[in-house]
């Protein structure tokens, strides 16, 4: 018997696949002389950054640039890199935003592989641009980003932007893809070991988690959002088109200091912005000169592994909420949120920092986030102490990594989506990170998570950052020991004192044994690189 619904058509009256480039389209017409980015001095409407983005996707076509093409960038937070997650994808192309803080080799590598046409670059990168370019086989066309607030620096192309886009049309025709399929964006992963991962996200995928982050974050209309976030990194987290869609102004920030975040806050009403878990503690960690008093409460999302519960606890006494999300490049970056439940309001500061420190539940726009232990590909149970692989289904996991099938299916073994991520699930449902796979350390055939040691050591008054990993041991097989990095203004601390505090706070075969004291190596974002700490375990002496 014909099933009569299976009779009604999909047709163009209602159908249209879905992309976040209808966001900015939509928000030209609703807020046309609302602000949508400001840079300096620099102030552009929504109308205008819509005729902006229009001219940039009609210069890329008169340069040949069309479908499957892959432009990249190499830019700081500025309207150019904004504009380009509309200009570039309308086309049909591809953007590949690149790390600003790679050396030349990746970057020729990353040129390379994704076979870019087209190379937007700021003048402040001119120097390892140059030189990635006499080791790229490929040979982009390059166009020049001469920002007013850039350091001084060479111009690589026979064109800057604003030139480049002077050529292009106002009124070129806004395409929405033919297939929400279609690759939007293209992000390279920061291998540890090998080349980096060319992950491949699409426009549905980017449409989703778009919109998933306003729902994760009770985004109302036109949010003041300060770019803290480097737009480079997993898209902005997708903010780029989640901004349009919320009629949001951006306020770019070339440095990320103390200061200004605070001078932004009070002077032009931010009431948003993202970052690491590092940001934060910029932020609680301000000096008097750098601080601002402001009237207003400010939403922080923050994610990766957790704050130290002390960093929440002043951050939320200094005027801002904190949502705690978590996720990866391969999953458009946050996929999951700390949800608050009002209930909670009546616990202790210490008890709602450590609830917020938790990764949490499935946005709202993803399928399944779980725990699993990956040998058998069963659910851990939800007793908040088996340990297991964090794993993710949906419509916003990548659609997987260019030119690499064998990673690929292995990433998505079993029917998920493996993050490499060690994990717990509570009897609630939410999920808590224990350790990157790599990271975690055994120690006499117990498990230590470095995270659980690490939270612990950030309670110390003097200090501020720590990363612990795995250091080899005859006896042991593996010990902790200690990274540690000291605020300025503390008095001197031995390694004896953090031994001791450790061991007064935890049970005694999780605490380091060495502590070596210094500035940690970070990346872009402000993630503690532990791979270039587990090559330096050899200068680690015992007290």
């Amino acid at each position: 018997m014909t099933n009569p619904y299976d009779q009604l058509d999909q047709v163009e009256a209602n159908f249209v696949p879905i992309s976040p480039l209808s966001f900015l389209r939509r928000a030209a017409r609703v807020y046309p002389n609302h602000p949508a980015v400001v840079h300096g001095e620099r102030t552009y409407s929504y109308a205008e950054t819509f005729a902006r983005c229009r001219q940039l996707a009609s210069a890329l076509e008169r340069a040949g640039i069309g479908k499957g093409d892959t432009v990249a960038a190499m830019c700081t937070n500025t309207p150019e890199i904004f504009e380009a997650h509309y200009g570039v994808p309308v086309t049909g192309a591809v953007l590949n935003a690149i790390n600003t803080r790679l050396e030349a080799d990746t970057i020729a590598y990353i040129l390379d592989h994704g076979e870019a046409k087209v190379l937007i670059t700021d003048r402040e990168y001119s120097a390892v641009i140059k030189e990635a370019l006499g080791k790229a086989k490929v040979q982009p066309r390059v166009i020049d980003v001469n920002d007013v607030l850039a350091p001084e620096g060479e111009m690589l192309g026979d064109e800057d932007y604003e030139s480049f886009i002077g050529g292009g049309d106002e009124g070129y025709g806004w395409k929405l893809p033919d297939n929400e399929w279609n690759a939007i964006s293209l992000n390279y992963t920061s291998g540890t070991t090998g080349n980096p991962k060319g992950v491949v996200c699409h426009h549905r995928g980017a449409y989703m988690n778009a919109i998933g982050n306003a729902m994760a974050w009770n985004m109302t209309q036109n949010p003041n959002y300060l770019w803290t976030l480097p737009m480079f990194h997993c898209n902005g987290w997708c903010f780029p088109w989640t901004l349009a869609a919320y009629g949001g102004t951006s306020f770019c920030l070339r440095n990320v200091e103390a200061k200004a975040i605070y001078a932004s806050i009070a002077d032009q009403g931010v009431d948003h912005l993202c970052g690491a878990p590092i940001v934060l503690g910029m932020i609680v960690n301000a000096s008097d000169d750098e601080k601002r008093e402001f009237g207003h409460l400010v939403k922080v999302m923050t994610a990766g592994a957790a704050p130290p519960a002390a960093v929440l606890e002043k951050m939320e006494a200094g005027g801002f909420e904190v949502t705690h999300a978590y996720g990866l490049t391969e999953v458009y970056g946050p996929a999951t949120v700390c949800a608050w439940h009002d209930e909670w309001n009546e616990l202790s500061a210490e008890e709602q920092a450590d609830l917020r420190s938790r990764q949490g539940v499935p946005y709202v726009v993803s399928e399944e986030l779980t725990v699993i232990d990956p040998e058998n590909m069963e659910p851990v149970p939800a007793d908040g102490e088996t340990m297991g692989e964090v794993m993710f289904q949906g419509n916003n996991v990548m659609k997987g990594y260019l030119k690499n099938e064998e990673a690929t299916n292995e990433a998505f073994a079993g029917g998920y989506f493996h993050s490499g991520d060690l994990g717990v699930m509570h009897s609630d449902g939410y999920i808590e990170l224990r350790d990157r796979s790599k990271d975690i350390i055994i120690s006499g055939g117990e498990n230590i998570s470095s995270i659980e040691v690490e939270n612990m050591l950030y309670k110390h008054p003097a200090v501020l950052a720590v990363a612990v990993v795995a250091k080899p041991d005859e006896r042991w097989g593996e010990t902790p020991c200690a990274f540690v990095e000291i605020k300025p203004d503390a008095d001197d601390v031995s390694a004896r004192e953090i031994i001791d505090f450790a061991r007064d706070n935890l049970a005694h075969f999780k605490c380091p044994r060495y502590v070596v004291f210094g500035e940690l190596p970070k990346t872009s974002t402000g993630k503690i690189q532990k791979f270039v700490l587990r090559g330096r375990v050899d200068e680690a002496a015992a007290p």
